[in-house]
């Protein structure tokens, strides 16, 4: 495989060939640095993203400036759902949480193209399925759980859409990401790296230890994961 390629996104992958021709010459490889806003709420949207290294939270905004993020995308599936479900606007932001690239597509021809149907068409929709339960389960854990777990669940996700154990992310970010204080993810992150789960220096979190976290995490990651699990393809041999 090259260094940079569409069906590094698994839905992309999951294309038949005759499907995936006819979009393929107009993916645009764009480069996603940390902290890049590609969608702001209310704001008119262009494009759509299929992820293939980076990783791209949708985050809420409340007026008075707090922030908690409603899901995260991979190289699972698109960011973009709106525009091939027939609006133009989010109210939510979409923004870089760990860098790396994706694939533009224009919004425009992702919908002629959704509108033609076959398998384009049912796997964005299957996605859209499983976007909508991680936005419910993630609302369930901020408003129930600790934030040790929720820290856990955050982390859990992030890896299972990186092809390392390391992820990028300042505490500051990952506080905005969870919507509570940093001092909270501060003492959190402190304790998982006292027991020998993760380390954390300067901005980059190594997982040290996957079963750790699994074994502190809530219900929350097991329930999205087992939906993901059971609706999306199975990752084709590339």
């Amino acid at each position: 495989m090259n260094q940079h390629d569409p069906k590094q996104n698994f839905l992309l992958a999951s294309l038949p060939n005759n499907e995936f021709n006819k979009i393929s010459s107009n993916l645009e490889l764009v480069t996603m640095p940390l902290g890049k806003v590609l969608y702001e709420s209310g704001a008119e949207m262009e494009y759509v993203y299929f992820p293939t290294t980076c990783i791209v939270s949708l985050i809420y905004l409340t007026e008075d400036g707090h922030s908690a993020e409603i899901a995260v995308t991979g190289n699972e599936g698109i960011v973009g759902v709106a525009l091939f479900m027939g609006g133009t606007t989010t109210p939510s932001r979409a923004i870089v949480q760990n860098q790396g690239h994706a694939y533009r597509y224009h919004g425009e021809l992702l919908q002629s193209a959704f509108n033609v149907g076959g398998t384009l068409q049912r796997q964005l929709l299957l996605f859209t399925q499983v976007l909508i339960t991680q936005i419910a389960q993630t609302a369930v854990c901020n408003r129930h759980h600790s934030i040790d777990q929720q820290l856990c669940r955050w982390l859990l996700l992030s890896l299972d859409r990186v092809s390392s154990n390391q992820l990028e992310m300042t505490q500051d970010l990952i506080a905005n990401m969870l919507g509570v204080r940093r001092e909270g993810v501060t003492k959190a992150a402190g304790k998982l790296q006292e027991d020998g789960v993760i380390s954390y220096h300067r901005g980059v979190i190594d997982i040290i230890d996957r079963t750790g976290l699994e074994d502190r995490v809530c219900e929350c990651y097991s329930v999205v994961k087992m939906e993901y699990d059971r609706i999306l393809p199975q990752i084709p041999a590339l």
